[in-house]
């Protein structure tokens, strides 16, 4: 299969940002009368809670905070913003994009571009890769990247395949800089065959999955893009800080770092307490060990993500 790579030399990631709703659901509320149980989702999942927005609270609500949040630890004001980019398969509406009532909620009024991608869960590397563009060809100077999801509202709660997500958003600026080798490599690629593996049909209010699909697909591809990243830019996994993948279940992780043959502890995960957020997880995961002080500068950070579509891609950055 044909794979191109994309290098930006001179984007540097300046700043993260995240934000979670305030309402908690642990596993016991959930599976009350679900034919589940909290032990199988913990074991099998690794999930235990996770946050799920108001009736009220929407995805431009949470993508305008981990926004804000990210514009705040930059140094920068609002209006510095050149780009919005918001990676989400659950947009507050069908017109107009998430990205742009965000930018209204976060008092952007410098008429800076706006739109959506919608790669579900591999959305937010689709995003940093676009946005590595612009700013690599001088277009613009500091991008806002976002990944945000409110899977609860597209959820069948009386189905036990409720239990896997979570709400959240994760945010970073991009900009650039004149240090070599920041997001030097990106791959971004799709295979449309997989359509109805996990969708939300026309006119459907919820998502349906084949979990056996979704299974085996993540557990291939997710390892094989990790591979061919590191072949285009002749590096191995020993050359890598921290790999920073979608968190799609610690089943699927697990099976990861066993077929890279990989310490699971170098795989990053926020699943016990987040559960899946989708396009949310990766700058979600990145900006909690960045405030962990998990990140220093010259590490290697590899993500990594599979979406449904099936989407999926790997970027490498050079902290």
């Amino acid at each position: 299969m044909r794979t191109k790579n994309s290098n930006f030399n001179n984007v540097g990631i300046r700043s993260t940002g995240s934000y979670l709703p305030a309402k908690i659901l642990s596993n016991e509320d959930v599976v009350a009368n679900l034919p589940t149980s909290p032990e199988w989702i913990v074991e099998t999942l690794g999930i235990r809670e996770r946050h799920i927005a108001e009736p009220e609270e929407y995805t431009s609500d949470l993508a305008a905070c981990a926004g804000l949040a990210a514009i705040a630890s930059a140094g920068l004001e609002p209006n510095d913003i050149d780009l919005i980019i918001v990676a989400t398969a659950t947009p507050d509406r069908k017109a107009p994009s998430a990205a742009c009532i965000a930018q209204a909620k976060m008092g952007i009024h410098n008429g800076c571009a706006a739109f959506d991608v919608g790669a579900v869960c591999s959305g937010f590397l689709y995003g940093v890769t676009i946005a590595g563009q612009f700013i690599q060809n001088g277009t613009y100077d500091h991008v806002l990247v976002i990944g945000a999801d409110t899977f609860s509202k597209i959820t069948d709660w009386t189905h036990r395949n409720c239990v896997f997500f979570g709400d959240g958003a994760g945010a970073v600026v991009l900009e650039r800089n004149d240090r070599r080798n920041g997001l030097f490599s990106s791959i971004v690629m799709a295979n449309g065959e997989g359509m109805n593996h996990f969708t939300v049909q026309p006119g459907a209010a919820c998502f349906t999955m084949n979990g056996k699909m979704v299974y085996q697909t993540a557990t291939t591809i997710l390892p094989e893009c990790i591979g061919q990243i590191l072949s285009i830019n002749r590096l191995g996994l020993e050359d890598v800080s921290l790999i920073v993948p979608h968190q799609a279940s610690a089943h699927v992780l697990q099976r990861t770092a066993e077929i890279l043959n990989v310490p699971f502890s170098k795989l990053q995960t926020n699943l016990e307490s987040c559960a899946n957020t989708a396009g949310a997880s990766i700058p979600l995961v990145l900006d909690q060990v960045n405030r962990r002080g998990l990140v220093h500068e010259g590490d290697l950070l590899l993500f990594a993500a599979v979406g449904a579509g099936w989407t999926w891609g790997a970027c490498l950055y050079r902290w």
